[in-house]
């Protein structure tokens, strides 16, 4: 049975990747003291994945406002990673892809990661690492489907406010609305109000 990473710490890695149209060695140490989204996406010329990929760079000021940088992943080379970002996105490529997209054709952060298929490509999955280091939040999915960015936005708004405030959020929670105290008696507040 798959273990799962979260409450641990992140697998280290190194990795070419391609940034902004160049390319440049990507360690998951450097963003130590940030919130990190690590999300893994099966190949590159593919059909979902590029409609992830450029969600994920139109979000990219808003991840950032909340301290966060997102990483791509996936067991194609830098060279193919880059010939897809010189491709228009109005013709299925990616354009300027302002966030690192790491080549893992060794298949170890993948596999470090336990999203490697047999078939030797990843699953689409997502980890969210606290400035810790620490995975505080996966998700792995079969290849079909696409991700949403905004509930990976909500996420993070949520684990920011658990540990800014010792408050816990329940189900559906967005930024504003009602948390919950974490005891017994206390919880019952928000019940009340919830009614």
């Amino acid at each position: 049975m798959p273990e799962t990473l979260v409450q641990k710490n992140a697998p280290e890695f190194a990795a070419q990747a391609v940034v902004d149209g160049n390319f440049q060695e990507i360690k998951l140490s450097d963003y130590k003291g940030k919130w990190v989204v690590l999300f893994f996406y099966p190949l590159d010329f593919t059909f979902v994945c590029p409609t992830e990929i450029t969600a994920f760079d139109d979000s990219l000021d808003q991840f950032r406002t909340l301290g966060a940088e997102v990483l791509g992943c996936s067991v194609d080379s830098k060279y193919s990673h880059l010939a897809w970002t010189q491709i228009p996105r109005n013709q299925g490529g990616l354009g300027r892809i302002r966030y690192p997209i790491l080549s893992d054709l060794t298949k170890k952060i993948a596999s470090d990661y336990g999203v490697l298929t047999e078939a030797g490509v990843a699953l689409r999955a997502v980890f969210l690492i606290n400035p810790e280091g620490k995975v505080v939040y996966q998700v792995v999915h079969d290849l079909g489907v696409g991700r949403n960015t905004q509930e990976i936005l909500r996420v993070i708004e949520a684990f920011q406010h658990v540990e800014k405030t010792g408050e816990v959020c329940p189900a559906n929670w967005t930024r504003g609305q009602k948390t919950m105290k974490p005891t017994p008696q206390e919880s019952k507040e928000y019940f009340a109000a919830a009614g």
